[in-house]
């Protein structure tokens, strides 16, 4: 009899996994794909010219536009390519450093991740203004911080060089693939983990223990595991348990909007911080700065839609055609 309670839980983890992964692919796949060419049409070059007085606003070089740019359309790893490439021109302080990755931890990856949050019933220009204005507005005011009191003045030491990307079409596609992979061994690792949690009560635990976070937050604690998703693994590999959680219906759309608007602001805690601080950027503010300016937009988020009807809210952020 266990053998075959495990049989099936094994057939149910694999079905659930093989459905989060297509709802996730059918996003993931069409957007690299229009990425890729604009990337070899050279437009997310122009976009980093465009950027260029906004980052000597935040004490950048103009150029580094660039970077910044790419990582939006892109992912992190194209940023950094792009940004060792200009490190090892034009040395960088640690205080530009941290500004730039701190403002690259906010809005990266947003073809994919904006329509993660679309698809989840969040309407796209909301998230879009949100984290681009908030990465500008964190960059700012670590960039005022630091240059005020003089901190962080120092060259930056890069411990870690990221790898050439090779142009040719076919290490694209490989690259893609290894990805897709990469995907599928996460969803499955983290599906089997939740089932386990759940079985032990550790879920509900976590829950009590995140409760009066969320509380505060404007979240019921059915939106716990949704947040620790996005904060730990981020919005990427966590999007098609978030999108399969959105259209449950078990978590209110008040819920899933707070937990893509936290989770936006801040993802992926552990592995993004240490890529950053291996590119010289201090934990001022790509750990410290981010978590506090999320916690306080998240308290100015909340009082807003607190004071407008629930009708309002909807017709504002929700998109039309989503489940309740």
């Amino acid at each position: 009899m266990k053998l075959r309670k495990i049989g099936t839980e094994v057939k149910s983890i694999f079905k659930e996994v093989f459905f989060t992964v297509f709802t996730l692919l059918k996003i993931i796949i069409p957007i690299s794909i229009v990425v890729k060419i604009l990337k070899e049409l050279g437009l997310i070059e122009i976009v980093g010219r465009f950027l260029s007085p906004v980052m000597r606003i935040v004490g950048l070089p103009g150029e580094s536009g660039l970077i910044w740019a790419t990582a939006m359309v892109t992912n992190i790893y194209g940023g950094l390519v792009v940004f060792f490439s200009l490190a090892t021109k034009s040395p960088f302080t640690i205080a530009q450093v941290t500004v730039l990755t701190t403002m690259i931890l906010i809005a990266h990856s947003l073809p994919v991740e904006l329509r993660i949050a679309q698809q989840a019933g969040i309407r796209l220009w909301f998230m879009l203004t949100l984290r681009i204005c908030a990465a500008f507005i964190l960059g700012l005011i670590l960039h005022h911080i630091y240059l005020s009191y003089h901190l962080l003045q120092l060259p930056a030491l890069i411990l870690w060089k990221p790898g050439e990307e090779d142009p040719a079409l076919v290490s694209w596609i490989l690259g893609q693939l290894r990805n897709y992979g990469l995907i599928f061994i996460i969803i499955f690792v983290l599906i089997s983990l939740i089932r386990i949690l759940k079985y032990f009560g550790i879920i509900d635990r976590l829950n009590k223990l995140l409760n009066p976070l969320l509380r505060i937050l404007g979240m019921s604690k059915a939106a716990a595991p949704l947040a620790i998703i996005g904060l730990t693994l981020g919005i990427s590999y966590g999007g098609g348990l978030i999108i399969n959680e959105a259209h449950s219906g078990v978590i209110s759309k008040r819920d899933i909007f707070l937990s893509l608007c936290l989770m936006g602001l801040s993802h992926s805690l552990i592995e993004d911080t240490l890529l950053m601080l291996a590119m010289g950027a201090s934990l001022t503010g790509i750990l410290l700065g981010r978590i506090l300016f999320t916690l306080l937009i998240m308290l100015i988020l909340v009082r807003a839609i607190n004071r407008i009807s629930d009708y309002t809210f909807r017709n504002i952020f929700i998109r039309r055609n989503t489940v309740s």
